[in-house]
Order: structure tokens, then C-alpha cells, then sequence
């Protein structure tokens, strides 16, 4: 028998700060609009499919606001892991995806929250100094080999340093890629890149 096409999704709770993990089948998502509430009852993260197009409902522990969101039905279907961030504080604060990268991503959120709650998390212009240096040495690495690109086709971009990621952004069709900078996993996930690929429009 085979087995259902599924996704999973996370968010952090921001009443009980605890880490929300979801798995839902297509069929599922698809049926009805979702609301997937923390068990502690104060929150929950809405979904509703509309044709090419999925509306969220995110609660955000950061700015604790709801972000209302939407994207592409098939990237929400498809992709391996999609991440919605908070426009005030440019932290991540949903992830949908294939389970294994969701949780991963989870786990680093909850390592940046972690650094966030010390006094020395709440200093400086970063959320860690050291590991946003080390995220731009490696991205000046890859740029030098000119393995910096966007899908649109260009080879241009800029660059926009954020409390705790960094993105490049598209000079032809404005594209952005977030990368994270905030724990050691996210330098051991930009050496591991030889190219960067901004998620642009083909053509």
C-alpha cells in the first residue's frame, strides 16, 4: 500500500514557548481549512488552500503578532523545506516541509531562541558575532568563485545583513535567499555549498 503524501509542519508557541510539530496528508490540507493548535490551547497555526495559492495564519513568539502569509500551493506541496520569518525581528517562526528538514530547522530555532534568553544573545549588532563573521567568510568564498546566481539568470546581487541571517538579493528581478547565521549548524550548512541559487524567475 502506498503510503499518503504528507507534510510537516512547525511553529514555537509563543504563550508556552514549547515547539509545535504537525503532520498533515494532502488530503487532508486540501479538505478543509486547518487550525492546528499548541496543546497548551493558546495558539494555533491556520492554513487554507485557495486554488494555486496557500494562505498561513503563523503566530509568532517574537513579535507575538499573527503573520498572515501566503504562498504558491506548489512550493507548499513540493519543497523540501519552506521557512516564513517575522518582519520585525527577521527570525524564522514557521517551517513546512518534508519532516526530517523541519525538524532540523526546529531544533535550530530553538537553539537561537535559547542564545536569545542570555544577556548575551540581547548584545551587539548579531545574534552571534562569531558565526554571522563566519557565514559572510564563507559566502565571500563562494562569491570569489562566482558561484553566486539567481534563477532569473542574472550574476548580480546584493546583500542585506539581518540580526541573525543574512540575505542576497537579486539586482534584475529583486529575489531574495535567506541564510541563516545565528548557530554553529548554520556554518556547517554554508561550507558545505559550492554555488548559491536565488529562487527567481526563470527567463
Amino acid at each position: 500500500m502506498l503510503q499518503e503524501a504528507s507534510r510537516t509542519l512547525s511553529y514555537i508557541c509563543p504563550a508556552c514557548r514549547q515547539p509545535v510539530v504537525i503532520e498533515r496528508s494532502i488530503f487532508q490540507l486540501f479538505a478543509a481549512p486547518n487550525r492546528l493548535s499548541c496543546p497548551c490551547g493558546h495558539s494555533a497555526l491556520g492554513i487554507e488552500m485557495r486554488g494555486e495559492r496557500i494562505k498561513l495564519t503563523v503566530p509568532c513568539l517574537f513579535c507575538e503578532k499573527d503573520h498572515r502569509v501566503i504562498c504558491s500551493a506548489h512550493a507548499f506541496l513540493h519543497e523540501k523545506t519552506l521557512a516564513f520569518s517575522c518582519s520585525a525581528s527577521g527570525l524564522d517562526c514557521c517551517y513546512v516541509g518534508e519532516e526530517g528538514p523541519v525538524f532540523a530547522a526546529t531544533r535550530r530555532l530553538e537553539e537561537t531562541l535559547d542564545k536569545l534568553e542570555t544577556e548575551a544573545g540581547r548584545q551587539g549588532a548579531f545574534l552571534d558575532e562569531i558565526v554571522m563573521h563566519e557565514v559572510l567568510s564563507e559566502l565571500r568564498d563562494i562569491a570569489q568563485r562566482g558561484g553566486i546566481s539567481c534563477e532569473c539568470g542574472c550574476s548580480e546581487w546584493s546583500m542585506r545583513l539581518k540580526y541573525s541571517a543574512v540575505e542576497l538579493v537579486c539586482a534584475r528581478c529583486g529575489a531574495a535567499l535567506r541564510i541563516p547565521a545565528a548557530v554553529a549548524d548554520d556554518i556547517d550548512s554554508i561550507c558545505c555549498r559550492e554555488t548559491l541559487l536565488i529562487g527567481g524567475k526563470k527567463g
